[in-house]
């Protein structure tokens, strides 16, 4: 009855998508515009791919794409990106949701 509670696999999955994110993109990286606007395009595409085998194994009611987008936006937030870009960012992480 309270499973749709259970969001510990949703925000896990938030967490590894940041650090994803992180590891690819890190935080004060010199690149110039165009470079930065296609590394970062082929990383989302990575984590687009991560994101549909995710929904292939759990259902993501509302509650737990809440928890998901929450801790990807901390964990980005704590590694020292911008507020903007990371609001771009759990933008369209929620839009793929």
């Amino acid at each position: 009855m309270f499973g749709w509670l259970d969001a510990k696999a949703a925000k896990q999955f938030g967490g590894e998508l940041a650090q994803f994110f992180i590891e690819k993109m890190p935080p004060g990286a010199q690149l110039n515009e165009s470079k930065h606007a296609s590394k970062t395009q082929y990383v989302l595409d990575k984590m687009a791919v991560k994101i549909t085998a995710f929904q292939r194994d759990e259902q993501l009611n509302a509650l737990r794409r809440a928890k998901l987008a929450n801790e990807f936006k901390w964990r980005l937030n704590d590694a020292g990106y911008d507020k903007e870009y990371v609001e771009t960012l759990v933008a369209w992480l929620v839009n793929k949701l």
